[in-house]
């Protein structure tokens, strides 16, 4: 991040957002979606995914109605954003291929550095403040972008944004930019005081059910479930991060039923 640490979007044990108290039935799960039917029964290439991603930012789904109501009335509330960058980035296809798909699509993310004070070590977008000289959302997403990750602007598509979300913990409204990358490159951790790794999961390994499960915290006396993805390395991709990937590939007709009570606790 390169404004400071404490505007970056926020998640972890002292913020229990996006999860939700434990309720009866899934939460922020897909868990009653379909699976795909014959019409998906070849894979699709690179360029339809493109093509879903285009189209959810001119549909705009609102995921949280009134994200300012998130936080307190006398909160300073920061503005925040993230780079979700999509693209055909390596030549390591996905473990469990998915016929909505393709193979080789990848999605970017970064590993923050444990010696943090907020979230150490956790997964996240790329991403951060809003600073008064960018231009808006898109500019800081790609600046921060470059910045953690060696990400090269000139190389990135941007598709468009999606609706603020709140993250309480933080007093961020962070808004995600979904981005296409056209020129792909070899992308490594920029400072290893912020962020410590820099890796590229397919999505359709992110799609696959056995991948899938519940992250699980005890906070202030009561439990918080969310969505949560095992990745590569023995990796957990949870808390804000996750619900991003929850909802994107449930708005775009990826995602498939998995089990919301399979359940691992928050690696906090």
């Amino acid at each position: 991040m390169s404004s400071t640490d404490a505007a970056a979007p926020g998640y972890g044990a002292d913020a229990p957002e996006p999860m939700h108290p434990r309720a009866p039935g899934p939460i922020w799960s897909t868990a009653s979606a379909s699976p795909p039917g014959p019409e998906a029964a070849a894979h699709r290439p690179p360029a339809a995914a493109l093509d879903d991603l285009l189209a959810l930012c001119d549909r705009r789904p609102i995921w949280s109605p009134e994200p300012r109501s998130a936080f307190g009335s006398n909160a300073t509330i920061r503005r925040s954003a993230v780079l979700v960058l999509f693209g055909v980035l390596d030549a390591r296809p996905a473990d469990t291929p998915h016929p909505v798909v393709a193979a080789d699509l990848d999605v970017l993310l970064t590993r923050r550095s444990p010696t943090l004070s907020h979230h150490p070590g956790q997964v996240a977008f790329p991403g951060g403040g809003i600073d008064p000289e960018d231009a808006g959302p898109e500019a800081a997403a790609l600046r921060e972008s470059a910045e953690e990750a060696g990400v090269e602007p000139s190389g990135v598509r941007v598709l468009g944004t999606l609706p603020e979300l709140p993250v309480t913990a933080s007093n961020n409204l962070v808004t995600p930019v979904l981005g296409w990358w056209d020129r792909p490159h070899r992308v490594a951790a920029a400072d290893p005081a912020e962020t410590v790794d820099v890796f590229r999961v397919p999505v359709a390994d992110l799609i696959d059910p056995g991948r899938r499960v519940t992250a699980v915290i005890e906070h202030q006396g009561r439990e918080y479930r969310g969505p949560a993805f095992e990745v590569e390395r023995g990796i957990l991709v949870w808390g804000f991060t996750a619900f991003v990937l929850d909802r994107l590939l449930d708005a775009l007709g990826w995602a498939v039923a998995w089990d919301p009570e399979r359940t691992v606790p928050a690696p906090i």
